[in-house]
């Protein structure tokens, strides 16, 4: 019911915004005419490239170029309507006013694209119902290294870039490429996203924009302050110009809310038997409860036997300030008309520190022995209580994470243009980006206070019997054992120490470096349709690598938190309110940061050393050449060509040998290479000036994350899970077509249908098998639930889009769009069950009014999406992001020509993310990020 309501809504829009446009032709001319600025029109040709800068073009009816939003959406629609390939475009209106304060919101108004917002601020960017890690971003047309901070738990290394670095008032205008031409760089099976930045040879000389503002958030309870600036120069004869650029933004944010580590006992064992956590079975088949006198509710022993239950209940409490500084720079000269030499440059420093508290209980493996009653419903554990625990009932572990993530990137780009239109470019470049923890302090106490939980689809309720607020109910870890990191003892004064590990620090830095070299050429030609060859080859050097070290720390006598004298809180109240976190587990012991870096440096800690299994590289060398053949003649217009590309990969990781008490990672090395011929056709047929139909052919690949390539394996000794990669893994490779009809009846009006199929074979999933290693933490061989990357699986994805955008009757306007996208997949969870892709919804809405007049403007955004499927998670865990809604607004009012006032407010419905396991009566998260507001006054002149 709620999705055919945003579908009629958005249909309705598309309707109503095209009809008023088509029937108010006066009201147009009028809205026109008001436009503050006129200039006279400029034309780009059919299915050029226009790289700096976003062009001018209107339609042939127009005397006038219209500025503001109007302005920018019809610069928008002419790049679309100009290109030869299936294209959306976002351009900024000015300098300093593209549409959104974040580039990832902006690209969620196309068509298809849609972003991920677990942590609030847009940044996971999917293109036609393929993981955001499968598409590519360019800047300029190159790509650009990058390094997450840590936190995200389904982007390790990948190949996309975190949008939420990059300030929008870099930015010109966004391209996005659903059918690829030969030219473009390879590697995306959605779309590529390349980033236009502003030259200054482009710009008016003496060119300034400075502004700053200020934004508050109100789940974290706090404002920040943010600035930008921009100055563009160049002499009279425009043969030489800087440009220089620099923004600072700063964001408190707060999550908090509650996470299910998986669910036990989802599935029998190949025998039939199960591993139920609270039901003995004898070989005889006799069942008989762990703990005896448990009263069941809703069922038998036997249901409680089969049935599945949460593996961990965590309140989760996460505080980070994302303070972001950027500085770019262009130079170029032009010392004759058809020869240009631009230099660019840019620098952001990300400063992502965070400090979380994840107070969880693991009910089956800690306490199931102390069960004393059970309520079963639909075959889930959905509520039970436990008496006090023989060794743990619960777990506060804090983390006190530093992070610091540096982009640079240098590009030189050499452009020769002839009379006759031939063109030569040369280009290189390089970029560095480091991120990742750096370190990481952990810290971590039990208590084994009686509780009971219960749970719905959106609320969970976790009560403790007895105070847990009170530090003396807390304890350090008791168990001593050897102490050894990664099969290598600690020593101490000469002997291996005999201790209870408590925490300890963890770095683990990410760096990614890209190196590249090219040359694109274009030769005109006379022959039959085609108008223009384009010739090109590229070689990139990519490494991407981790270098993990760590400290681990130690007592040799389980302590209290009140035994250890540092200074501790209480969860703020209110923290979970809204969340669906509820009990009096929403109120447990807080330890300042502070507290717990003195905690590890006042007890053992063994040698800072290099982690040979947590360490990994991938040397990437790639090798590319097109051909590119653009054609026009008799309404036809388009190209045809191919890209030939040559990869091979170095991964260095460490295996870790299992069945082997206190195993010492073996250094590993791997080379894999492989050559692929991506051809592509793009052809658009001009009905009539007003309507143009366009196809679209292509084979694509897409490559594996760095990490899936290194087959380093990671353990978590608590959860008894880990994940490893696969130096053998193939890319994913596709047959993507496309087939869209645009109509232009006028001036800032569109209406466009699409069609799309996304035909992927080598799809990596994820594959899971029970492998026995040492657990240090036991000091035994224990058995983990593995997951490893592998091939082998086929996708297919289809969808159709419908958007539109019209200009209406004073000063209103619309931009509305609809996406139904569909997948079918050979890859099934641990229930046999198919997999959908990641991050796919089936619909998704777009609805934006808009209006402007004379000094005010303000627009509405309106996102609706389905639910998609995100991740594979704890113990094959299917997680599932239930529908989401986004309410953003925004307003601007031009104080004076060169001073404008603007208002922003995001999440506006306070929305929260709702994760779940296959259905939505098994959740795995709710998650409460809040609304954050901002204003801002800018300058311009």
């Amino acid at each position: 019911m709620v999705f055919r309501k945003q579908v009629l809504l958005a249909s309705s829009a598309i309707t109503f915004g095209l009809a008023g446009s088509l029937f108010a032709p006066s009201a147009m001319a009028q809205v026109a005419t008001a436009s503050p600025t006129t200039t006279p029109p400029t034309t780009t040709p059919a299915g050029s490239d226009t790289q700096n800068g976003a062009p001018a073009t209107v339609d042939a009816d127009q005397d006038i170029v219209v500025t503001g939003i109007r302005g920018s959406l019809r610069s928008a629609i002419a790049v679309k309507r100009n290109a030869n390939a299936v294209v959306d475009v976002i351009s900024a209106e000015d300098i300093g006013k593209f549409p959104d304060r974040n580039v990832a919101e902006s690209l969620s108004h196309i068509p298809g694209v849609s972003i991920d917002r677990r942590f609030g601020e847009g940044e996971k960017v999917a293109i036609l119902g393929t993981d955001p890690a499968l598409n590519r971003m360019l800047l300029d047309g190159h790509a650009l290294a990058s390094a997450d901070w840590g936190g995200n738990d389904n982007d390790p290394s990948s190949r996309t870039f975190n949008y939420s670095l990059l300030a929008p008032e870099l930015v010109d205008r966004l391209e996005v490429y659903k059918s690829p031409e030969p030219r473009i760089e390879e590697g995306s099976l959605g779309g590529t996203v390349i980033v236009r930045t502003r030259r200054p040879l482009d710009l008016k000389a003496n060119a300034i924009f400075a502004s700053g503002g200020y934004s508050y958030n109100d789940r974290s309870d706090k404002g920040n302050v943010r600035g930008s600036g921009l100055y563009s120069w160049k002499n009279k004869d425009e043969t030489f110009g800087i440009l220089v650029a620099a923004t600072y933004d700063k964001q408190s944010l707060t999550r908090s809310g509650v996470e299910f580590f998986g669910y036990d006992n989802v599935a029998a064992n190949a025998d039939g038997t199960r591993n139920s956590p609270f039901v003995n079975r004898a070989q005889d088949g006799t069942l008989s409860l762990k703990s005896p006198g448990a009263t069941i509710t809703g069922g038998t022993i036997a249901d409680l036997y089969n049935a599945a239950s949460p593996f961990g209940i965590n309140y989760a409490y996460f505080q980070q300030t994302r303070e972001r500084k950027s500085v770019s720079g262009t130079v170029q000269y032009r010392p004759s008309s058809d020869l240009t030499f631009t230099l660019n440059g840019l620098h952001i420093d990300g400063n992502y520190n965070n400090y979380s508290q994840s107070m969880y209980t693991i009910p089956g493996a800690w306490t199931g022995d102390v069960l004393q009653s059970a309520t079963i419903s639909n075959g889930v554990v959905t509520g039970a209580s436990f008496g006090a625990a023989n060794s743990q009932s619960a777990q506060l572990d804090t983390l006190v994470r530093k992070t610091k993530l540096k982009t640079d990137n240098l590009n030189f780009f050499t452009d020769w243009e002839g009379d006759g239109g031939a063109k030569v470019s040369f280009a290189g470049g390089w970029s560095k980006a480091t991120g990742g923890r750096n370190p990481e302090y952990l810290f971590n106490v039990q208590t084994k206070l009686p509780y009971s939980y219960a749970f719905t689809d959106t609320t969970a309720t976790v009560n403790f019997v007895g105070d847990q607020t009170n530090p003396a109910n807390y304890f350090t870890n008791p168990n001593n054992n050897p102490a050894q990191i990664e099969g290598r003892p600690v020593v101490v004064n000469g002997t291996q120490l005999n201790a209870a590990q408590i925490g300890g620090l963890d770095y683990s830095v990410t760096t990614d470096r890209d190196i590249f070299g090219g040359y694109d050429a274009t030769i005109p030609v006379s022959f039959g349709p085609f108008t223009e060859i384009l010739l090109g080859s590229r070689v990139t050097d990519h490494v991407n690598k981790i270098d993990a070290r760590g400290i681990n720390t130690y007592l040799t006598s389980s302590q209290t938190i009140a035994g250890l004298g540092v200074p501790v809180l209480i969860t703020p109240s209110g923290t979970f309110d809204g969340s669906g976190g509820m009990g009096n587990a929403t109120s447990y012991l807080n330890l300042p940061e502070q507290s717990v870096i003195d905690i590890l440096a006042g007890a053992i800690n063994s040698p800072l050393v290099n982690k040979v299994g947590a360490s990994t590289k991938v040397k990437e060398t790639v090798i590319a050449s097109y051909a590119q053949a653009n054609f026009d003649q008799g309404g036809f217009r388009g190209n045809i060509g191919g890209r030939l590309v040559y990869t091979r990969d170095i991964s260095n990781f460490a295996t870790t040998p299992s069945g082997v008490v206190n195993p010492q990672p073996v250094p590993t090395r791997t080379s894999t290479d492989y050559m692929k011929f991506l051809p592509s056709l793009n052809i658009a047929y001009s009905v009539n000036p007003q309507v143009i139909i366009r196809g679209a052919v292509a084979r694509v690949i897409s490559r594996p994350r760095y990490q899936d390539l290194a087959a380093a394996t990671s353990l978590n000794d608590t959860t008894l899970d880990g994940g490893g990669g696969n130096p053998n893994l193939k890319p994913y490779e596709s047959t993507n077509y496309e087939l869209t009809a645009e109509w232009y009846p006028r001036a800032g009006t569109l209406l466009a249908v699409e069609l799309f199929r996304r035909d992927i074979e080598n799809y990596i999933i994820s594959s899971r098998q029970n492998v026995d290693y040492f657990n240090a933490l036991q000091n035994r061989i224990t058995t983990y639930n593995v997951s490893q990357p592998v091939n082998g699986a086929k996708a297919k994805v289809n969808g159709a889009l419908v958007s539109g955008q019209a200009e209406i009757w004073g000063g209103f306007g619309l931009q509305a769009n609809y996406s139904y996208q569909d997948s079918s997949t050979s890859s099934i969870d641990v229930t046999g069950a198919e997999l959908n892709l990641p991050y796919l919804s089936k619909h998704t809405v777009n609805i934006i009014p808009y209006f402007e007049s004379g000094p005010f403007q303000a627009r509405l955004s309106y996102n609706y999406r389905t639910a998609y499927f995100r991740t594979i998670g704890r113990l094959g865990s299917r997680e599932m992001v239930a529908p989401y809604n986004q309410l953003d607004f925004s307003a601007g009012f031009n104080i004076t020509p060169a001073i404008t006032l603007s208002v922003n407010a995001q999440n506006l419905l306070d929305a929260t993310y709702l994760q779940y396991n296959t259905t939505r009566d098994r959740p795995t998260a709710f998650y409460k990020n809040g609304r954050t507001f901002a204003a801002s006054v800018s300058f311009r002149m």
